[in-house]
């Protein structure tokens, strides 16, 4: 990976791709997950220290027959394994399901595909019948056997008794002097066990991540997926090929999505939600029929029904817009509530406010909320008309059908239906001459 970051921990759509290959584990209800884990152990564990897992070192990396070894100690003989990789992150819950449902009543199961390019990986070898007999790695393949085009995943599942036994019988008489995890294939066939090959949907979903180029087409894949569903559920997508999926999304009908728009986190589109070009929404929810205008910020902020944000507009965390509230452009808000129908269309800042319905916010607006060291509550009435430029001191309270001039700077709580300003006199200099380019450099 030529990275400080272990391979497993490499982002794969905003997680690392253990945890997509955990999240997979966790859909099947199984009794136990156990992560054998060797290189860069310490920060795999730190990264994922929340997984509902069990940790088991494989202090010595003597291949991929030993890594099960060292996890059978804890799995009692009434147990089916399934063994999965940490750098195969697209598998499906469903094919994993197949895959568990073929290692019922004793057999071996083994998750193989027909592979375009098989270079790298395991051959499955069959007989005249068709019979799975034995998994040959790349490396120890004759020429004839590398030409064969079904691969094997090295994803399989068995009953703990006998997998348990198998691999007491591995031997490291190979090239690398590892102990191979496919060799359980044919001693199984030689113990009379049936092998039960089964196909995964298609070759990207067990395609593995060995190097950067690998991770980027796994994104690729994802993105295509994920593309997919939202388009399934009633999104159109200006263009699948351009937008990142990275986290749980749930999309009403007739939802648009421009070109470019990034969704991290939990992120729900309620119906008719139109979202611009270049956007990023993490952990948010949008009502219905509001729309997210051009290069927006949106993130752990609640937007109501019939909204419009941007363009250029950040929503920081906190940020709670009841319906038709119009935020415009280079308006940002934090932890603040905003009022059914009110309005800041310009150049504004509103943070820790509490603003009531119907209120206009003039461009160049700031709540002065922050002294150095506390955090104070802006509270701005029903009604209220802020003029442009003008300044709120926190902790302060504008009244209902208050108004502010513009230009103001407001320390006192303003009453209600009052005009309220602060204004230096203005003044002409008569005297005054602008000074020229010609007057440089005589002082």
């Amino acid at each position: 990976m030529n990275s400080d970051l272990p391979k497993v921990l490499q982002p794969l759509a905003g997680k690392p791709l253990l945890r997509h290959v955990i999240d997979a584990a966790l859909q099947l209800a199984p009794q136990g997950i156990y992560v054998v884990h060797g290189h860069g152990a310490a920060a795999v564990r730190t990264a994922l220290a929340d997984a509902p897992v069990d940790w088991v070192l494989q202090a010595e990396q003597l291949g991929t027959g030993h890594a099960v070894m060292q996890a059978m100690p804890s799995i009692g003989d009434d147990r089916r394994v399934l063994v999965m990789y940490g750098d195969v992150p697209l598998i499906e819950s469903a094919t994993l399901r197949r895959l568990l449902a073929a290692a019922e009543d004793g057999h071996l199961a083994v998750l193989t595909a027909s592979a375009a390019d098989p270079s790298g990986y395991g051959r499955v070898l069959r007989d005249a019948r068709g019979l799975v007999t034995a998994i040959v790695e790349h490396r120890e393949a004759t020429a004839e056997q590398r030409r064969i085009r079904e691969i094997n995943s090295g994803l399989m599942a068995a009953p703990a008794r006998l997998l348990r036994n198998w691999l007491a019988e591995l031997r490291n008489d190979n090239a690398l002097r590892e102990y191979y995890l496919t060799d359980v294939v044919a001693l199984a066939v030689r113990a009379g066990v049936a092998v039960q090959a089964v196909n995964a949907a298609g070759e990207a979903e067990i395609m593995g991540v060995n190097d950067k180029l690998q991770l980027a087409e796994a994104e690729a894949v994802y993105r295509r997926a994920r593309a997919r569903q939202l388009m399934a559920a009633g999104a159109t997508l200006a263009d699948p090929a351009r937008i990142d999926v990275r986290g749980d999304v749930e999309v009403g009908r007739d939802v648009f999505i421009d070109v470019n728009v990034v969704l991290i986190g939990t992120v729900k589109l309620a119906e008719r939600v139109s979202v611009g070009p270049n956007c990023l929404i993490r952990d948010s929810t949008i009502g219905a029929g509001t729309s997210i205008h051009a290069n927006c910020v949106v993130e752990h902020a609640s937007v109501g029904e019939g909204c419009s944000v941007g363009p250029f507009a950040r929503l920081r965390p906190g940020a709670d817009l009841h319906g038709q509230v119009q935020v415009g452009n280079f308006v940002e808000i934090k932890n603040s509530e905003i009022g059914q129908g009110s309005k800041a269309n310009h150049l504004t800042y509103l943070g820790d406010a509490l603003v009531g319905r119907n209120v206009n916010v003039g461009a160049g607006t700031v709540t002065c909320n922050y002294d150095g060291a506390n955090k104070w509550r802006t509270t701005i009435g029903d009604g209220a008309f802020i003029g442009s430029g003008s300044m709120l001191v926190a902790p302060l309270c504008i009244g209902v059908q208050a108004t502010i001039g513009a230009g103001s700077t407001i320390t006192v709580n303003a009453p209600d239906a009052k005009l309220t300003l602060t204004r230096a006199q203005q003044i002409t200099v008569e005297a005054w001459v602008r000074p020229s380019k010609s007057d440089a450099g005589k002082i």
